[in-house]
């Protein structure tokens, strides 16, 4: 009993000291006034203080009249100053400009197209960030490298033969390190290549800048105004001396601006790869108008391009871009996904594994049977608006959802997008004067209400994957194999093979991508007898589906 009223004791009395000591640190910074006579490190107080973030970190413009605060609504930062050109026809910048939009901090910077840059060789032929991130960049490219054996194993066989020597190849995608591995490979191959992106949001700046420095025309940096996009575009193709007789594009924005402003470059282009349900879109509308004069080839319909990058990928890097954004946690979470395409199905998988409630809107009867098969319910987004906590937009369409929606939103709800194209989402809608735009994060805005109600925005209604967070290397491994393969494919095709129209990559194509990537999981095939092959009426070296197959 003594011992334990003896600990007690000293319990309280090293407590009594830690209150008294306490004391003396709160009198001690009490004391800290700032004044003329005061030998207080003004800086270091400022600094202990300003270091502890507050709700009140983020202040509120206040405009002197409307007319000022409309004027904000279209032109809120720097970028904005740029004169806005407009779209030549409707693209993936259609919603609204870029340049009217939040950026980050970096964009108070001087803006590369006002700066002179030239790489280690002493050519200035480029316009990115800066050229001086190149050796991280080239890290990041020969880490995905390690992933990519197939695009590898590809330049190594062809590499000699240089099937795509006298290319002039120019590009319009993703600038990622996974790209960069197939712009070298096209390079590797006998290609020359000018390279912009197709996203103001997903390019990474220190890959940019490596391809800069090994010799690649490359025009794009993360964080790019409406103007600076179509402004790279146009620098790519318009090059006195080079004159472009291949078109690799993401969305069709380089395809349509060539056709609009180049119409005679445009005619003596030997082959456009298309990668984008956007793009292929596009493409068909002008070959239906009778106004495709050159032959295309539909990657984005390819077996290898649907079934593993529009499914496995975005399965994986959804959730990765939610997370990184939001910190949400999807466990019981009301989520409304708008289309079940294959985009859609990899979305709703990860979603449903988390613990998330899923429903799906659609318009194809087939894909919303799919949908109830799988578990989901198939509504309208008008039924469940007012309860749902989470929307992501999966259908390259226009305005899945518009303002009104939006408006009967509750409160913190999150809206993204999944699809190639910007359309989805009414973004454009919520730049009015009665709603606060709020930047809390990188490619997180906060738009309010009046009522005070918010809507958690991501990447202004672009591409989250790419715009937020990254992608799996490998499965852009087999996308990048198949563009590849597809430019060789247009390039070296005789005359006649194939005339003014929209083509699907050829089954034995699909076949021979997918091949290339089966050493990574030490896969064996097994092999048709000629038995085999004669009852099923088969090459035994394949093709081993029609084409009307549905894998």
């Amino acid at each position: 009993m003594s011992d334990s009223v003896g600990d007690g004791k000293l319990e309280v009395k090293q407590a009594s000291k830690e209150v008294k000591e306490s004391e003396n640190v709160a009198e001690k910074y009490s004391a800290m006034t700032v004044s003329k006579n005061s030998d207080v490190n003004v800086g270091e107080l400022s600094a202990a203080f300003t270091a502890v973030p507050t709700h009140k970190s983020v202040k509120k413009i206040q405009f002197a009249n409307q007319e000022e605060k409309q004027e904000f609504s279209k032109f809120p930062t720097k970028a904005g100053r740029r004169s806005l050109s407009r779209s030549i026809s409707q693209s993936s910048t259609d919603s609204y400009s870029s340049a009217a939009s939040y950026t980050d901090s970096s964009d108070d910077e001087t803006s590369p197209r006002d700066r002179t840059q030239l790489n280690s060789k002493g050519a200035g032929d480029f316009c990115v960030k800066n050229v001086k991130q190149a050796e991280f960049g080239r890290r990041e490219i020969e880490i995905a490298e390690q992933d990519m054996s197939a695009l590898i194993s590809l330049r190594k066989r062809a590499q000699g033969e240089k099937p795509l020597a006298g290319a002039k190849i120019v590009g319009c995608t993703h600038i990622t390190a996974q790209t960069a591995v197939l712009i070298e490979t096209l390079v590797a191959l006998g290609a020359e290549c000018r390279w912009t992106a197709c996203n103001i949001y997903s390019t990474q700046n220190e890959v940019a800048a490596a391809l800069s420095e090994s010799g690649v025309a490359v025009f794009a940096w993360k964080g790019e105004s409406e103007d600076d996009f179509w402004w790279c575009i146009d620098r790519c193709v318009n090059k006195e001396g080079w004159e472009a007789n291949m078109i690799l594009d993401d969305g069709g924005d380089l395809t349509h601006w060539v056709y609009k402003k180049y119409p005679n470059v445009f005619k003596k282009i030997r082959g456009i790869v298309e990668e984008s349900v956007t793009g292929v879109h596009r493409l068909y509308q002008l070959s239906k108008a009778s106004k495709l004069t050159v032959p295309a080839m539909n990657v984005n319909d390819s077996v290898t391009k649907q079934k593993f990058d529009n499914l496995y990928c975005c399965r994986e890097s959804i959730l990765d871009g939610l997370k990184r954004t939001t910190d949400v946690m999807f466990g019981g979470k009301q989520v409304v996904v708008c289309g079940y395409g294959e985009v859609g199905k990899g979305c709703c998988t990860a979603l449903k594994a988390l613990g998330a409630i899923v429903c799906i809107t659609e318009i194809d009867p087939i894909c919303a049977l799919q949908a109830c098969m799988d578990g989901f319910r198939v509504v309208k987004l008008n039924e469940v608006i007012r309860q749902v906590d989470v929307i992501i937009t999966c259908t390259g369409n226009k305005n899945v959802v518009t303002r009104d929606q939006l408006d009967r939103m509750k409160n913190g709800c999150i809206v993204c997008n999944m699809g190639h194209s910007n359309t989805e989402i009414d973004v454009a809608s919520l730049r009015t004067p009665e709603l606060t735009w709020e930047r809390v994060r990188s490619q997180v805005d906060h738009v309010i209400w009046p009522d005070g109600k918010r809507v958690v925005l991501l990447a202004e209604g672009r591409l989250l994957n790419l715009s937020c967070s990254t992608v799996p290397t490998f499965v852009l491994s087999i996308t990048a194999t198949t563009q590849a393969l597809a430019l060789i494919e247009l390039y070296n095709a005789p005359d006649g093979r194939y005339k003014q129209d929209v083509y699907l990559l050829p089954k034995k194509m699909d076949e021979y991508v997918a091949s290339l990537h089966l050493p990574t999981f030490d896969a064996h095939l097994t092999e048709l007898s000629d038995e085999q092959a004669k009852y099923l009426g088969l090459n035994k070296n394949g093709p081993f589906k029609p084409n009307y197959y549905r894998y």
